[in-house]
């Protein structure tokens, strides 16, 4: 009796895809961002941040984000459970995971890679 040999075949090559999902990932955001922008009063720096942010919220978020602006000479309990020292700074709560940004936000593409709406460019 002949064993049959298995016959040869080559290994198929791997498929990336890992620019598609993060295309897909990128084109429509699916949840919704939960942001907090903590100023102190109205600042330069303060309104630049806020300016910049509702900036970046209504191109690349419209209708899935909520964003709460504090101030923390109005509310600084808030800064205080949050443990910021500094201001203004982001804190994007959700989609996980939580990031913090500090400045007025006008590197856009750094926030942006840190809220992944946009791939970290090499």
């Amino acid at each position: 009796m002949t064993q049959k040999r298995p016959a040869k075949t080559k290994p198929k090559k791997p498929v990336d895809r890992f620019p598609e999902f993060d295309k897909a990932l990128r084109a429509e955001p699916t949840s919704t961002y939960v942001l907090k922008l903590y100023v102190t009063g109205s600042t330069a720096r303060s309104v630049r941040a806020i300016e910049n942010l509702k900036k970046i919220c209504e191109e690349r978020l419209k209708g899935h984000y909520r964003l709460e602006i504090i101030d923390i000479y109005q509310q600084p309990e808030l800064a205080a459970k949050e443990q910021l020292v500094v201001a203004p700074t982001l804190v994007k709560k959700l989609p996980l995971p939580l990031r913090t940004f500090i400045g007025d936000l006008s590197q856009t593409e750094k926030i942006l890679v840190g809220l992944d709406l946009e791939a970290k460019k090499e």
